[in-house]
């Protein structure tokens, strides 16, 4: 070990007793600070700038690794014995008594050490973006360990080609030109070649630069870890053999010896190459350093897939040829499966077909599951080409099937000179629809065999006070309970309780303890009466209100749905109100005019992942077996409509309200797109609630800008307030549903004020604010969506969003009642006659009800989405979407699928940073790899001159200045 050591500082001195080292540090520091500022180098070409992108990560950085290392580490590893024999001092070198390995494994730790000095000063730009962005720390830590990794095998192919001969230029060519194809051949130009999904996979697997990527997005996966030291141990063993053959005769007495040299040599490098081969399948054995867990299976999916109660059935269809940028992908695909399968175990069959070389199997695609191939258009070095691929996932349980096709589940990211496709969220679209079709062959009979314990249903009713129309309906609920009981097999149970009658019932304890209430029969009866149905199923507690005439349909759907919500893998029933679609008359045409209000994005993105109805609320009523009801962009509506969102509220359901006061239309009277305000909303019901939208426009400095048209396909990035930028430091991390959501624009949105004595007792989350330059603007009439920034008044952060959990007071208690002034109206003969009102009516609700508001319905308009997608802005929609989404999960308490849902869905970004502020980390970042480059210097320098020089023993200064010594003769 000492000497091993001595060696090790030796070639250390040498390096910085002259420039080689601080040149080194010098030229790595500028290529790389360059490359991250201005774009990734690589072989694609020099992409988009790190402030451009405005992700918070170090991709640009990791990315120009693979290529700079290359040529670095080959002018540093070129003389190292290419010198040694030029000037005839290897010769003392293998005479010394110092091992063979012991000398190679010296210079080999001599560059990697200062390697690691050249990657330690590059640390300044993590600090950068971690005080600048949300940086997760775990593909940082998997970026330097795979430069670190990959510099040990390049080290030790220069070590090898400078043992090769005395002529440096000659070692720093060879060492390029192996270290070159080594990289070269995973590389996409090589893999696009073939076009084979087995070969390219092959030839990744070969490759230091897929390698590399692979451990550079934060996965410790054993299978490189062994790639690269067996590459580096190969290596060293051929440079050890190398330096060993110098020292060798010709002669017989030797031929044993270098028979075994060359042997053992042989064995090192085949049994390498054979245990690389002989583990690669093995891709579980990984560790996963994202902040997310992004790469890991999450608990959600294991639970999933650990409780199959029938066989499911997963099938890639993959074609051999395909895509160049989609045939890195489908080994991921692969890998991904493979685990799902390993945690399965023998309840999930998983096969990888290509249908092309099979038509039987290609017609049972094409027939029975409807999949097609997918035409794929690419420029190849033959010019255009177009191929026919199959790139689908067949997911069937029972009789259910989904079909995802690769297309969807990925995302590209079009800046610099060539796309970058990634998967999108792999595990998240795979478990959701593996839930959607394990819950969609759950029949009731399943759901309660996988019950634990016995379900029961309870009606609590009060026969004598029942209105009308719900007479008939206790004896209707029990029959279907008992045809459910007779078929449970013990799992189900019901009980009627009449409260009339028993009056060992505590009616105060019902309340207190299940929130059932006594209702109304309408808003002026003086009676009461009692019609809930509580069901206690696997550890939850329900209770079932009245709604409609309480019919056979009705009452099954509500038992069976209260049942469907107690088992797991429950697919969440929601539904959206979105204003009419028909535009304004025009006056001076008499035309209408197209509406400006479409929501269609955000429904057909839920749809994805939940069963989505239409609400319709003229009925007066929102059906019971929704699990969420969304309110998006409330206006022009009746008092009936009002009514049926505040029943379903006191009924403890969960209301989603997109309530801005502004929206986009045309303003006829100047002739152009501007904002109006929004007339016959919510606004004053959510104030009764104790929730207030105020009338005005919140305005930020960090805000997203907006895109106007210069011609030429131009456009101009205008700063614009309106649209306020939301990051999670001004939001509530706490609640999930914007725990991991990286940013959220809302657009023209109303601040929104909480009353704290209606508040005082609910549980309440300002979801989304402004920062502390959050103010107040006006709309002015006929300015189109002019909004400015106003200079005076008090800035200060700006509520945007909340959550409020806990009772509410019905707002129609103390007003007349919307059906019976329908009513009084005078008929239409066109129209149809106005509702009844339904049975019952709650004053109050329980304390599970929960209320979301957001002060803007725009944030969620196709209009903004096809506008923020025209300048590269996709991630807005993603985070629109999310926002929701995790909203809904909140609702049902299902949060397992929005963790999996914020892994990975969208880049964490940048803060919002002025043009001033980027020159300046720029400029920093530069001056700190200066200033290092001369502290190191000074600093070696100052360690030289402080080292004492070796006294020899016994040395005489005089006898060797003298030429007579004292015992001597002239």
């Amino acid at each position: 070990m000492k000497e091993l050591l001595s060696i090790t500082r030796k070639e250390l001195n040498n390096y910085f007793s002259s420039p080689t080292a601080l040149i080194f540090v010098g030229v790595f520091l500028l290529i790389t600070f360059f490359a991250f500022f201005a774009g990734g180098i690589s072989l694609s070409g020099v992409g988009e700038g790190f402030f451009a992108r405005g992700i918070a990560d170090l991709r640009l950085l990791f990315q120009s690794m693979p290529i700079l290392l290359i040529f670095l580490i080959a002018a540093l590893t070129m003389r190292q014995w290419s010198e040694e024999q030029q000037t005839g001092t290897l010769e003392l070198l293998l005479t010394m008594p110092v091992k063979l390995w012991q000398l190679v494994l010296g210079k080999f730790l001599a560059v990697l050490a200062l390697v690691a000095v050249a990657l330690s000063l590059t640390l300044s730009l993590t600090f950068m973006v971690a005080v600048t962005g949300n940086l997760d720390f775990g593909p940082v830590i998997g970026g330097y360990l795979a430069a670190l990794l990959m510099a040990s095998a390049y080290i030790a192919i220069g070590l090898f080609m400078s043992s090769l001969t005395d002529e440096q230029l000659v070692a720093l060519i060879l060492t390029v030109i192996v270290g070159g194809l080594f990289y070269l051949v995973g590389s996409p130009p090589v893999t696009d070649l073939f076009n084979n999904t087995n070969v390219g996979e092959a030839l990744r697997a070969v490759g230091t630069g897929s390698r590399f990527a692979s451990i550079e997005r934060g996965v410790i996966d054993i299978r490189d870890l062994v790639y690269y030291l067996s590459l580096t141990v190969a290596f060293l063993s051929l440079n050890i053999l190398s330096l060993d053959t110098k020292r060798w005769s010709t002669g017989a007495k030797t031929r044993e010896y270098r028979f075994n040299q060359r042997l053992t040599t042989f064995l090192v490098v085949f049994n390498l190459i054979f245990f690389n081969i002989l583990i690669y399948p093995f891709d579980t054995i990984r560790l996963d350093l994202t902040a997310s867990q992004e790469y890991t299976l999450a608990p959600v999916t294991r639970d999933l897939l650990q409780n199959l109660q029938e066989p499911l059935l997963v099938r890639g269809y993959f074609s051999e040829e395909t895509h160049p940028l989609i045939a890195p992908l489908i080994p991921q695909v692969r890998d991904t499966l493979e685990e799902y399968q390993v945690v399965a175990g023998t309840e999930m069959d998983l096969e990888f077909l290509d249908p092309i070389t099979d038509p039987e199997l290609e017609a049972e695609a094409n027939q029975t599951y409807g999949i097609q191939p997918t035409p794929l258009q690419f420029s190849g070095r033959g010019g255009t080409s177009l191929v026919n691929a199959y790139l689908d996932i067949l997911i069937r349980y029972g009789d259910q099937v989904a079909v995802l096709n690769l297309l969807d589940l990925i995302e590209v990211d079009q800046t610099g000179t060539s796309p970058n496709v990634r998967l999108r969220n792999l595990e998240y679209d795979l478990t959701s629809n593996i839930q959607r079709v394990v819950f969609g062959f759950q029949s009731i009979d399943a759901v309660l065999a996988g019950l634990e314990e016995p379900a029961t249903l309870t009606l609590y009713v009060t026969p004598d006070t029942l209105p009308e129309q719900f007479t008939d309906a206790p004896a209707r609920i029990e029959q279907i309970a008992s045809e459910i009981a007779a078929q449970s097999n013990g799992k189900f149970n019901f009980q009627t309780v009449n409260l009339s009658e028993d009056t060992s019932i505590d009616r105060l304890q019902l309340a207190e303890q299940y929130r059932i209430q006594p209702i109304a029969a309408d808003i002026f009866a003086q009676s009461t009466f009692y019609l809930h149905m509580l069901l206690q199923a696997g550890g939850e507690t329900q209770v079932i209100y009245p709604t409609g005439t309480l019919s056979e349909t009705e009452v099954r759907t509500a038992i069976e749905s209260g049942l469907k919500r107690a088992s797991s893998g429950f697919l969440e029933v929601v539904g959206i109100w979105t204003p009419p679609t028909q535009g304004q008359i025009n006056p001076m045409t008499g035309q209408q005019e197209q509406s400006l209000q479409q929501y269609n994005t955000v429904a057909s993105a839920l749809r994805e992942n939940y069963e989505v109805r239409p609400l319709d609320l003229s009925t007066g009523e929102i059906p019971g077996d929704l699990d969420a009801a969304l309110i998006i962009g409330p206006q022009n509506m009746t008092d009936i409509e009002r009514y049926a969102i505040d029943q379903y509220l006191m009924r403890g359901g969960s209301v989603f309200v997109a309530a801005g006061n502004y929206q986009l239309a045309v303003d006829q009277m100047a002739g152009q797109i501007g904002l109006l305000p929004v007339e016959g909303g919510l606004q004053e019901m959510l104030a009764h609630y104790g929730v207030t939208v105020e009338p005005r426009v919140v305005v930020d400095t960090q805000n997203t800008p907006f895109p106007i048209p210069s011609g030429q396909n131009l456009v101009n990035l205008v700063d614009y307030p309106a649209f306020v930028d939301v990051r999670p430091n001004t939001m509530d991390r706490d609640n999930p549903i914007v725990s991991g959501l990286p940013a959220l624009t809302v657009n023209w949105g109303s601040p929104i004020t909480l009353d704290e004595t209606l508040n005082a007792d609910r549980t309440v989350s300002l979801l989304l604010q402004t920062t502390d330059e959050g103010k107040l603007s006006d709309v002015i009439p006929g300015a189109g969506l002019q909004v400015v920034y106003p200079q005076d008044g008090e800035a200060g952060r700006q509520t945007l969003a909340v959550a409020v959990t806990g009772g509410f007071a019905s707002y129609f208690a103390d007003r007349p009642s919307p059906f019976e002034q329908g009513a009084e109206a005078t008929p239409d003969p066109a129209l149809p006659p106005p509702p009844a009102q339904p049975g019952g009516f709650l004053s109050s609700s329980p304390e599970t009800a929960r209320l979301v508001v957001i002060g803007s319905s725009e944030f969620v308009n196709d209009n903004i989405f096809q506008l923020s997608a025209s300048i590269g802005e996709d991630r807005a929609t993603l985070n629109t979407v999310q926002f929701i989404s995790n909203t809904i999960d909140w609702f049902t308490e299902d949060t397992a699928l929005a963790s999996i849902r914020a892994s990975g869905a969208t880049a964490r970004l940048l803060n919002p940073l002025t043009d001033e502020e980027q020159s300046g980390w720029e400029t920093g970042n530069y001056l700190f790899a200066v200033i290092s480059i001369v502290v190191l210097g000074v600093v070696w320098q100052l360690r030289r001159r402080a080292e004492q020089p070796m006294e020899l023993v016994g040395y005489d200064s005089e006898a060797a200045t003298s030429p007579i010594t004292s015992g001597g003769e002239a």
